[in-house]
């Protein structure tokens, strides 16, 4: 198969106003990843299908990441004065990054026995902009496991033929598998709370009356 460097390049021949961003991965795998902006993500993923070198027809996961707010380091070249000489100079500073939510899929070809083609798609922010478009009506596969990330995560997905809770009931509040989800300390549907669950429930039982 085409290393993620061709087929970024391909796909920007096909798309040019596609943002196409590869990501390095330096673990032993080296499963390196494609970032789409998400109004490409649909063509994006339709190309990956079509192509003839790829025929990615099948999607075998859809996965949610929750990015915190991070302080990151970046090199910005500014100008400076230098024994009295003006120069361009480069100079590293600590910025916050904002948080994000992302979703990374895995594409594979069962016709020709080719993958992973890995691409990643992020949120603008984690609160006000959380939506992604749905590849459900690209991918049937995708269906359940968008639900999932919808109802862990809170991910959006625009277009998804039938967007509701998977795991969770309708009145859970919150999203159980973002970073600073903070757990309840009683839980109202644990009929039989018992260890770590019936400490933290304790304080909320009546006090028996004085006898």
């Amino acid at each position: 198969m085409e290393t993620a460097e061709v087929i970024a390049q391909r796909i920007r021949d096909a798309l040019p106003s596609a943002q196409i961003v590869v990501v390095n991965n330096d673990s032993p795998c080296a499963q390196h990843s494609l970032l789409v902006d998400r109004e490409h993500l649909v063509a994006v993923a339709a190309f990956l299908k079509t192509d003839a070198a790829l025929r990615m027809d099948y999607i075998s996961n859809v996965t949610g990441i929750d990015w915190l707010d991070a302080k990151v380091k970046e090199k910005r070249k500014v100008k400076k004065t230098v024994e009295g000489v003006e120069q361009e100079v480069e100079e590293t500073v600590e910025v916050v990054r904002p948080g994000y939510l992302e979703v990374v899929h895995h594409f594979y070809s069962m016709e020709l026995k080719q993958g992973p083609v890995i691409v990643r798609c992020h949120t603008p922010d984690r609160t006000a902009d959380r939506h992604i478009p749905s590849l459900t009506p690209l991918y049937r596969g995708a269906e359940l496991q968008e639900r999932e990330i919808f109802d862990l995560y809170g991910v959006i997905f625009e277009n998804h033929p039938d967007l509701r809770r998977l795991l969770m009931w309708d009145e859970f509040v919150g999203f159980p598998m973002r970073k600073d989800y903070v757990e309840p300390d009683d839980y109202e549907y644990e009929p039989t709370p018992h260890d770590d669950v019936l400490e933290k429930a304790k304080h909320h039982y009546p006090e028996a009356p004085n006898a």
